[in-house]
């Protein structure tokens, strides 16, 4: 069935923001594209149960073509650090497929208060400037894979690229604020890939679904933002080039902020 006007517009201007903000800042855009989601999906008579799942899922499959687009702008500047990359993804993707099973079997209510209040520490030291000292650097590999646990499974809870457990971590480590955004978009894909696969077979056999549902993953909003945010990424990442540091810190606490609040009222 043809997806009518007013869902097709609404599913435009939620997957132009959602790639505005990956280019942006390196994160997949999902504390704008969850909520909205499960909005759109509530109003047309969906169980609330799913929508939530549904949106999550919905929002992590559609990081893997924002990421993609995102990283590749970040790449031509020089600003994704591929070594840190190899080592934090094998733990991502692991993470990613255990909270998609996770999320299948509890309400996403449940860990919210936690979650806002480590995101908001997060935007707090991101606020605050702290330096870090000059010794400071990334752990070592089973360190850094037991890191990539905790961001792919937190990733695959809330449907989000896991820039903001990332990019502070990345920080803390010394590692520039471009180049933490710009290696945080490349972890992007394996966090949204396995979480994908993760919550397409943890939905089968879960009715009612809306039509075009695949498990959890709504396919009609997975075409249409996608589509939206692959051509607003690149804008986004190059707006992220032409300013300074302190700024992009700046933009980058709001944002945490904003999902902490979102936890808190979800």
């Amino acid at each position: 069935m043809a997806l009518e006007l007013l869902l097709v517009v609404q599913l435009l201007l939620i997957g132009s923001c959602t790639g505005y903000l990956a280019g942006l800042l390196g994160i997949g855009g999902g504390m704008v594209m969850v909520p909205f989601v499960s909005l759109i999906l509530e109003a047309r008579g969906y169980p609330a149960d799913y929508t939530l799942k549904i949106a999550v899922a919905t929002s992590l499959a559609t990081i893997c073509f924002t990421a993609l687009s995102s990283v590749y702008a970040h790449h031509r500047r020089g600003a994704v650090l591929w070594p840190v990359v190899r080592v934090l993804a094998p733990g991502i993707v692991l993470g990613a497929i255990v909270g998609a099973q996770i999320t299948a079997r509890l309400p996403g209510n449940t860990l919210g208060l936690v979650f806002a209040s480590f995101v908001a520490f997060s935007a707090t030291q991101m606020l605050l400037d702290r330096k870090p000292k000059p010794s400071r650097t990334l752990p070592g590999r089973a360190a850094t894979f037991g890191v990539g646990n905790l961001i792919g499974v937190i990733s695959a809870l809330v449907g989000a690229g896991g820039a903001f457990i990332s990019v502070p971590f990345m920080t803390w480590c010394n590692i520039k604020i471009h180049n933490a955004v710009g290696t945080s978009a490349a972890l992007g894909f394996p966090i949204a890939f396995a979480g994908t696969a993760g919550y397409i077979w943890a939905g089968q056999n879960l009715p009612p679904m809306p039509p075009g549902a695949l498990g959890y993953l709504y396919l009609p909003a997975l075409v249409v933002i996608s589509l939206a945010s692959v051509l607003t990424a690149p804008l986004g990442a190059s707006t992220a080039h032409r300013m300074d540091i302190r700024p992009l810190k700046r933009i980058f606490a709001v944002v945490l902020y904003l999902l902490a609040l979102y936890f808190v009222l979800r």
